[in-house]
């Protein structure tokens, strides 16, 4: 059996060395099962390259795909899902947030036959600021109210499928691509392997509060329509109120006859409702740009250059 280990990486210097350590040492404890570590340098600007490029000539099992730009770390992971060819598929950081000490664990329970994936969840965001904590649960709560995929709190890339589950996603050739929603969509059993966070093992995040913002409304806007019917019901909710003022204004005009009066409110009035006016039109040209971006059918990634033969090029 094999086992393909897929890590995207974006200036990760610092941390790809300790990552290779460890990577040695877990998979010589797995002696019985064979291994393939396809790095994805997701454009890199540092030395991320040339240290992928040492660890292959010193190791056969370790192969890189590097973009001719950076693309994003849904682009990496979706040119790991389409070259790997292992029985086994599992994704991870290169920070070392996702302990590779947990896929022994995690293949004994894929091994039992119950489930197609295990998957990983913090229990704890320990090092985490706490208003990025709390923006990120309320994240998970509302992307599980208003959509149809399961999204568990605390949930991680970080996950081992077979190979049925990797070729679904592979199937899935949308450019607009959110991977924790995708793999809620398309099915299959899943078990949730909890642990205690992880700090990185070295460098910077690259993911800044405004980052995680945008990535939000980028699932929200993928996996559900409820925007869009926000917005259709705010316009309906506001008809009516606008009907109920204008009776209201007439009938006061006609016993008191001072039309005039109250002109700063209905000021504010306009601007409130130009505002959510403004708000819904920003929402559906959300939704407008997605399908723009699917339309072009522009590749999700260009390979710049590669150690792998036969590369897939999307």
């Amino acid at each position: 059996m094999k086992i393909s280990l897929i890590i995207p990486c974006y200036n990760e210097e610092e941390s790809l060395p300790p990552l290779y350590e460890e990577l040695k040492r877990v998979t010589a404890s797995m002696e019985e099962y064979e291994f393939e570590m396809l790095f994805v340098d997701d454009g890199s600007k540092d030395k991320t390259l040339p240290i992928l490029k040492e660890m292959a000539a010193e190791d056969e099992r370790v192969q890189y795909i590097s973009f001719s730009r950076n693309f994003g770390k849904e682009s990496a992971m979706y040119a790991g899902f389409c070259n790997a060819t292992g029985d086994y598929v599992a994704v991870m950081d290169a920070d070392m947030q996702d302990p590779p000490t947990l896929l022994p664990k995690m293949l004994e329970i894929l091994s039992t036959g119950e489930y197609d994936s295990v998957a990983t969840r913090r229990v704890t965001r320990k090092g985490e600021p706490k208003i990025r904590s709390w923006f990120a649960r309320m994240f998970y709560k509302l992307m599980n109210k208003v959509s149809d995929v399961d999204v568990v709190d605390g949930a991680r890339d970080f996950r081992l499928m077979k190979r049925e589950m990797v070729d679904a996603i592979v199937s899935m050739g949308e450019v607009n691509r959110f991977s924790k929603g995708i793999f809620g969509w398309i099915g299959f059993r899943t078990y949730w392997l909890p642990y205690e966070n992880v700090e990185r093992v070295a460098g910077q995040t690259k993911w800044s509060f405004w980052k995680l913002f945008k990535y939000s409304i980028d699932g929200i806007v993928n996996f559900s329509d409820a925007p869009l019917k926000m917005a259709s019901v705010g316009g309906i909710l506001f008809t009516f109120i606008a009907m109920i003022t204008m009776l209201v204004i007439f009938i006061r005009a006609l016993i008191w006859g001072n039309a005039v009066a109250g002109w700063p409110s209905l000021v504010c009035i306009i601007l409130f409702v130009g505002g959510v006016q403004l708000f819904c039109l920003g929402m559906m040209g959300q939704y407008v740009s997605k399908v723009y971006k699917e339309t072009k059918k522009r590749p999700i990634y260009i390979v710049g250059e590669t150690n792998k033969k036969d590369v897939v090029r999307k």
